[in-house]
Order: structure tokens, then C-alpha cells, then sequence
């Protein structure tokens, strides 16, 4: 079985008149939530194999802090531009072009696409929202990225920092 975990960014600080979104940093909320979600990940034994991200400052900032909580080697983080504000298609098309033989990947991104993308992946059950931070996991009966389809996801978890 291979594994996809979606993570969207952390918290963020609201956009300042002459800045651009790309460059939106975390706010002090965001940047605890990320260790903390990449945490939970951990006692869970869920390790990605490689991490996919959008360039946005506030993807890379998610994913530098939970890749250094998992462990995972710089080295093994890719960033994208068509991650930045994808729409489930368009996420689903890289995944399947940039995922490989790796048996666990982890996406960071944005919604409301990343949204979309795991409800659409899931063969067991709807999600309306992905929270800031939030890590939505789910396994597939595939041999490599190239096979994923929608609705072939079973096994979904979804966590986020507000739960209890």
C-alpha cells in the first residue's frame, strides 16, 4: 500500500497592503502547530519518504519545521510551483508525474484545492474543510504515483491542531 498525507500550510499572518501572498509568513500559532501536528504524525509512525510543497513562503516554513521534526533529509523535499493555489486536478497531475516509487509522500499546499483534492481521493468519506495545519492521510492500492485515480483512497485520517 502506498500512503499520501496532505498537510495544509500552518496558520499565516494576514497580508500587509504592498505584500504580495507568496511572501505571507506564519504567524506564532502556525509555527508551534507545525512541529506539533508533525508530532502527532510521528506517534502515529507516519514517516513520508519524500515531501512535495508549494514555494509559498508559508508551505516552505510548514514544511521546513514538520520535515525537521520527522527527520527528513533536506534532500528529500521537492518544491513545486504548480502546488502554489492548485486545484485538485492540477495536484492530482503532479503527484502523479513527481511521486515516483516513493511508498509514503506528504503534499504541502493550499485550499481550498487541497480541499477538494482529498475529498475527491477518498473512496470512504467526505471532507468539507481542511484546517490550517491540518494532516489528512489515506493509503492506496497502487504500485506507483502514475496509477493514482480519484476515489481510490481507503484508510482516511484526518487531524488537525484543534482537535482533542
Amino acid at each position: 500500500m502506498f500512503r499520501l498525507t496532505l498537510v495544509r500550510h500552518a496558520k499565516t499572518e494576514p497580508a500587509y497592503a504592498d505584500q504580495e501572498d507568496w511572501h505571507r509568513p506564519l504567524e506564532p500559532r502556525g509555527a508551534r502547530d507545525a512541529p506539533e501536528m508533525a508530532r502527532r504524525m510521528k506517534d502515529r509512525g507516519l514517516k513520508p519518504d519524500k515531501i512535495l510543497t508549494s514555494p509559498a513562503l508559508r508551505a516552505t516554513s510548514t514544511t521546513t519545521l514538520m520535515a525537521r521534526e520527522l527527520g527528513i533529509a533536506e534532500s528529500r523535499i521537492v518544491t513545486d510551483e504548480r502546488l502554489y493555489l492548485a486545484s485538485a486536478k492540477r495536484l492530482l497531475a503532479t503527484v502523479q508525474e513527481l511521486g515516483g516509487g516513493e511508498k509514503h509522500l506528504m503534499i504541502v499546499g493550499h485550499n481550498p484545492g487541497l480541499t477538494e483534492f482529498a475529498d475527491a481521493l477518498s473512496c470512504e468519506r467526505s471532507i468539507d474543510n481542511m484546517p490550517t495545519c491540518a494532516v489528512y492521510t489515506l493509503e492506496f492500492d497502487i504500485e506507483d504515483w502514475s496509477e493514482l485515480e480519484f476515489a481510490q483512497g481507503v484508510n482516511a485520517e484526518l487531524d488537525y491542531p484543534a482537535r482533542i
